[in-house]
C-alpha cells in the first residue's frame, strides 16, 4: 500500500469541505491556513456536488482523497454511524495499577460484546483487580512490575487479535455512540488512528473552580472541531487517554515500534508524529466522545500540568521542529519583535508586513475573482496568529525569560501585563467557561505556569534548550507543500 499517493477509498465513503476552506475564483480555488488547491472543471463540478460519497466515480476518488490528506475535507458519510454492538472487531486495552474501582465502572460502561484485556501493570495488590476482570468477562493480562503506561499497552496490543484496537486508561468512561462514530473512519484504509474528544465529568452546580476550568480548558480536550491531525495543525496531537488504532499501523516496521516505553509522558505523542511520519493518516473525530476524571485538587493539578510539560524536551529530541513553541515565517517574526519592541516604529512594521503578506499571498491566487481581498484575510489571520503565539510564549513556555525582562524593563512589565490579560480574555471568550473572568484568568495563568516549568525542567533534565526554540519557516510562492492541483 503507497500511502504517500493514497489507498482507494470505500465507495460509502465521503467527504465535506473543512469549514475554514475558503472557495475563490467561482469555485476553481481552495484556500485555507495559506494552502491554494487548484480545481480542474471536472473537480469543481465533484466539489459543487459535496458533501458526497465518492461511489465509483475515480475523480471524486481523487479529489476526496487530495482533500482528506491535506487536512482541507472532512470524512462523511451518506447513512448513520453504526450501532456500538453492530461493531465486532476491535478490543479494548485497559492499562491499569491498582484502580479496581474505575476500572468496574469503565468495564460497566461497555457493550456487552466487546472482548477487553486489562493489563494490570504492577499493581501493589493485584486481587481486586482480578475479581473486576473476571466479574466483567476481561481477559487479564498482569505485569509483575511496574513498566509504565506505554508498555502496559503494547502488551495489550499484542495481546489483540483484532485487527482494530481501542485504548481506553482506566479514568476514562465513554459516551454511548463512540465505538460506531469511530470505527468507520478506519474504513479509510489510509487512517493508523482516530481519536474522540476528552471531556470532563458531567457538569454539576457543586464543581470547583479548578473542576469548571478542566471542563472548558483541560489539556486532553481538543475543541469541537473535526480534523486531520498534523504537526503544527490546529490539533498537532492525540492524547492516549482514549484512542481507537489500526493493529497494523502500530505494528509497521516503518514507525519503529508502537509506544515508546522509555517514555513515561508524551509517548502518545511520539506515536502519532511517527505515524504521520511514514505516512498515515490520522483524525481527530469529536462527535464521540468520552469522559475523563480530571484531577480537581490544586496540587496534584499543577504537578499534573508540570508533568505534561516534562514531555516536550524528549519530544523535541525525537522530532526537533515539531515540538517548538513558536512557528514564524519570516512575515510573523517581524510582526512578532515589533510588538515587543512596543516602538513608534513598530505599527508602520506590523502594516507594513501585512502589507507584504497580501501582495505574497494574492500571487498565489491568480485568477481568484477577489485576490486582494481573500489575501487581505489571509494576512491579518496571520498577524492575529503572530500576536497571538507572542502572547502565549511569554506566559506560557518562556515566562521565566518574560520574568526577567520585567524585572529590569517598564517595557517588559506592559509587555508581560497586557500578554497575561489579553490572552486569557480572548481564550475566554473562545471557550465559554463557567467562571468569572477573574477566576479563569487565575486558573489559566497557573496552568501555564505550571506546563511551563515542566518544559524548562525537562529541558534541563535533557540538557538541551530545543524544546524552547521557536523555529521559522519560509513562505514559497509555489511547491508541492503549499500549492496543489486536483484533476
Amino acid at each position: 500500500m503507497d500511502l504517500t499517493r493514497g489507498p482507494v477509498l470505500p465507495p460509502d465513503f465521503g467527504f465535506t469541505l473543512a469549514p475554514r476552506v475558503k472557495v475563490c475564483a467561482d469555485g476553481a480555488r481552495l484556500v485555507a491556513d495559506a494552502r491554494v488547491v487548484r480545481l480542474s472543471p471536472a473537480a469543481q463540478r465533484i466539489i459543487g456536488r459535496s458533501p458526497l460519497a465518492v461511489g465509483d466515480d475515480p475523480v471524486a476518488h481523487r479529489v476526496a482523497r487530495l482533500l482528506l490528506d491535506r487536512g482541507m475535507a472532512d470524512p462523511w458519510w451518506p447513512t448513520d454511524a453504526p450501532r456500538d454492538g453492530d461493531v465486532a472487531d476491535v478490543t479494548l486495552v485497559v492499562p491499569t495499577r491498582d484502580r479496581a474501582d474505575a476500572v468496574a465502572r469503565l468495564l460497566a460502561a461497555l457493550p456487552a460484546h466487546l472482548s477487553v484485556i486489562v493489563v494490570d501493570d504492577g499493581s501493589r495488590d493485584p486481587e481486586p483487580l482480578a475479581t473486576v476482570a473476571a466479574c466483567h468477562g476481561a481477559r487479564l493480562v498482569r505485569h509483575p512490575v511496574n513498566r509504565g503506561p506505554a508498555a502496559a499497552r503494547n502488551t495489550g496490543l499484542l495481546a489483540a487479535t483484532t485487527p482494530y484496537v481501542a485504548f481506553c486508561d482506566s479514568d476514562v468512561c465513554p459516551e454511548p455512540g463512540w465505538l460506531g462514530t469511530l470505527r468507520r473512519h478506519l474504513d479509510d484504509p489510509a487512517v493508523a488512528v482516530a481519536a474522540p474528544r476528552v471531556r470532563g465529568r458531567t457538569p454539576t452546580a457543586t464543581d470547583s473552580w479548578i473542576e469548571r476550568y478542566e471542563q472548558a480548558r483541560s489539556s486532553l480536550d481538543l475543541g469541537p472541531d473535526a480534523a486531520a491531525v498534523r504537526v503544527h495543525g490546529r490539533v498537532a496531537y492525540l492524547p492516549s487517554a482514549f484512542l481507537v488504532v489500526r493493529r497494523a499501523a502500530l505494528l509497521d516496521p516503518r514507525i519503529g515500534g508502537a509506544f515508546d516505553e522509555r517514555m513515561r509522558a508524551g509517548e502518545d505523542v511520539d506515536l502519532v508524529w511517527r505515524l504521520l511520519g511514514a505516512g498515515w493518516r490520522v483524525r481527530y473525530e469529536p462527535a464521540a466522545e468520552v469522559r475523563h476524571d480530571h484531577r480537581t485538587r490544586l496540587v496534584p493539578w499543577l504537578l499534573r500540568k508540570a508533568f505534561y510539560g516534562t514531555s516536550a524536551a524528549p519530544l523535541a529530541a525525537r522530532h526537533p521542529s515539531a515540538v517548538a513553541p513558536m512557528v514564524l515565517t519570516p512575515t510573523t517574526a517581524v510582526v512578532s519583535l515589533a510588538v515587543l519592541a512596543q516602538r513608534r516604529w513598530s505599527l508602520p512594521i506590523v502594516v507594513g508586513a501585512a502589507v507584504h503578506a497580501t501582495w505574497s499571498a494574492s500571487r498565489r491566487l491568480d485568477a481568484s475573482e477577489r485576490p486582494i481581498a481573500t489575501a487581505g484575510i489571509l494576512a491579518l489571520e496571520g498577524v492575529v496568529a503572530a500576536c497571538w503565539q507572542t502572547a502565549s510564549a511569554l506566559t506560557r513556555h518562556h515566562w521565566p525569560i518574560a520574568l526577567a525582562w520585567a524585572a529590569c524593563s517598564r517595557r517588559g512589565r506592559r509587555a508581560l501585563v497586557v500578554a497575561a490579560v489579553a490572552e486569557s480574555l480572548a481564550n475566554q471568550v473562545k471557550v465559554r467557561p463557567r467562571l468569572d473572568p477573574a477566576r479563569y484568568a487565575l486558573a489559566h495563568r497557573l496552568d501555564d505556569l505550571a506546563y511551563g516549568a515542566g518544559v524548562w525542567w525537562g529541558a534541563l533534565r535533557q540538557g538541551s534548550p530545543r524544546a524552547l526554540l521557536p523555529v521559522l519557516r519560509g513562505l514559497p510562492r509555489t511547491g508541492s507543500d503549499r500549492r496543489h492541483r486536483a484533476e
